[in-house]
């Protein structure tokens, strides 16, 4: 049996057309979860994309794993899935990325790995070499079809067709110079078919598209799929100045970074137009590996996960790209389809319980019979996916946070009166109230069933006052039962040494 692991890069929750989305068009995604299931509720556990990733790969809430920013490190110490289904035989292989930075420890001062964060995960074998941010070998397969290659190459995923934009009072919005079928989704997609095709044992491998990842701009026909007139308006404020009211850390992301959302609403149309673009054509592309698949007879012998690191905030609360504490950056997908008979009784199954990216690690070590490791703070969703309904004792509440420090540049720090290490927030959600909570900046709570729209910070307001401290209260408690449990399982004295494996939740499976 075989594992196939699909990451889409910053797609938003709600971005599939099973679920009612005014624009996307997402056909094989949505056959996908009819014969899956899909988690409706599902979260990343961090922002940006290392921390995200972090936490994906690890099972591990990010204020164990400590990978708090792009290009932080992840401590060698921990392992992966990647290094548990080598260790179990398997070889498995990454097309794409993996936001990975070398642990630095014992590296020689010019390693070239301390110049950038695009190693693949510890214990993949197989993979596409990163330079700058890009596959090398798509540039190199670029460069072969005859196209010219800028001085960064990250600039092809930018550089459009010459002529005005949609968003400049053109008549439509520009292509991305780059054909469709050479553009690098297409080109990784056909990469790992290749690469299934040749596989002779059960195979595990990660596919790690970067669209719909910024920079907003789709390829012929992608482009003009959505009418850029026709975007629904934006989730937020009338003005960036009301928005910024709310907290001194949103006040800082919409006027003191290049996170706020652009002033020309002609041009935020257009970046949703495009963004939605860039959803299609990652779809048709998983189309084709998926037809690929049932071609070769690998369809019913296969796990397939799709999911995302992170959302986008796409102008809502006047922000752009991935940040802070509101849902559109950290609600993101989830489908998982289960070949075996056993899970025949859940397909199309929607699941309304929260799920997060931990628990994408142990489902797929328990699909394959493997020990989950002990430093993971997620839980295997299997039971869900062969009885369409969470085990009993499952969490009620979905946790994630972000870290805004940056290492090079202490403004932020500066302009909040912060240390890096007070550079932080933590959420807990459910399907009532919100609470955010900061180490010296001033908390939020969010009435989501009044105010869905998270407007209205109610943390000051003597009627939230019990719930605001139950809710601080049930953060402290995740975290204590989730901090880093090292070689506490661990006891050294009489007889030796001696490991006892304690839970962190007691969960029951249900039966059929």
């Amino acid at each position: 049996m075989n594992i196939l692991f699909i990451t889409a890069d910053q797609w938003r929750g709600e971005c599939l057309s099973l679920l009612g989305h005014p624009h996307v068009k997402t056909p094989n995604l949505d056959a996908l979860a009819a014969e899956g299931v899909l988690f409706k509720n599902h979260y990343a556990q961090a922002v940006p994309c290392a921390p995200s990733r972090s936490s994906l790969h690890t099972g591990m809430y990010m204020q164990n794993h400590r990978c708090v920013i792009n290009g932080a490190p992840l401590d060698d110490r921990f392992s992966n899935w990647a290094r548990e289904v080598a260790n179990a035989g398997y070889a498995p292989s990454l097309f794409g990325y993996t936001d990975s930075a070398v642990d630095p420890r014992g590296l020689e001062e010019d390693d070239p790995r301390l110049f950038h964060f695009s190693e693949p995960l510890p214990g993949i074998g197989t993979y596409t070499a990163m330079r700058d941010e890009v596959a090398e070998e798509w540039v190199e397969y670029l460069q072969q079809k005859g196209y010219q290659i800028p001085d960064r190459p990250w600039s092809l995923y930018a550089d459009t067709e010459a002529g005005v934009d949609w968003a400049d009072g053109g008549d439509k919005v520009l292509p991305l110079a780059i054909k469709a079928e050479d553009h690098e989704t297409h080109y990784m997609v056909d990469r790992c078919i290749d690469w299934i095709g040749d596989q002779q044992e059960p195979w595990i491998t990660h596919l790690s598209l970067l669209r719909p990842h910024p920079p907003f701009a789709a390829p012929e026909p992608y482009n003009e799929h959505h009418d850029p007139a026709k975007m629904q308006p934006s989730i937020r404020r009338d003005s960036a100045r009301q928005e910024a009211e709310q907290h001194p850390l949103l006040d800082y992301f919409i006027n003191h970074s290049r996170y706020r959302a652009p002033d020309s609403e002609r041009q935020t149309q257009q970046d949703k137009a495009n963004y939605f673009g860039l959803i299609d054509e990652v779809d048709d592309n998983l189309g084709r590996l998926f037809d690929s698949l049932r071609a070769n007879g690998q369809w019913d012998k296969t796990l397939i996960i799709f999911t995302s690191d992170h959302g986008d905030q796409l102008g809502d609360h006047w922000l752009m790209s991935k940040l802070g504490y509101f849902d559109q950056s950290y609600h993101i997908p989830l489908i998982i389809r289960d070949p075996r008979s056993e899970a025949d009784a859940s397909r199309g199954r929607q699941i309304h319980d929260f799920s997060e990216g931990i628990d994408v690690m142990p489902t797929m070590l328990d699909w394959l019979g493997l020990e989950i490791p002990s430093q993971c703070d997620g839980f295997s969703l299997l039971s869900a996916v062969r009885n369409g309904k969470m085990p009993l004792g499952w969490r009620k509440e979905a946790h994630w946070e972000c870290d805004f420090r940056d290492v090079r540049d202490d403004q932020v720090e500066k302009h909040l009166n912060l240390t890096s290490h007070q550079c932080g927030l933590s959420v807990i959600r459910d399907h009532h109230y919100k609470y955010v909570h900061f180490a010296t900046l001033p908390p939020l709570f969010f009435d989501l069933q009044e105010d869905p729209g998270e407007f209205v910070n109610q943390a000051g307001n003597p009627d939230y006052r019990s719930l605001v401290l139950e809710y601080a209260q049930k953060m402290l408690s995740w975290k204590i039962n989730h901090a880093d449990r090292g070689l506490t399982e661990t006891m050294l004295g009489e007889g030796g040494s001696y490991t006892r494996r304690a839970p962190l939740r007691k969960l029951t499976p249900l039966v059929r």
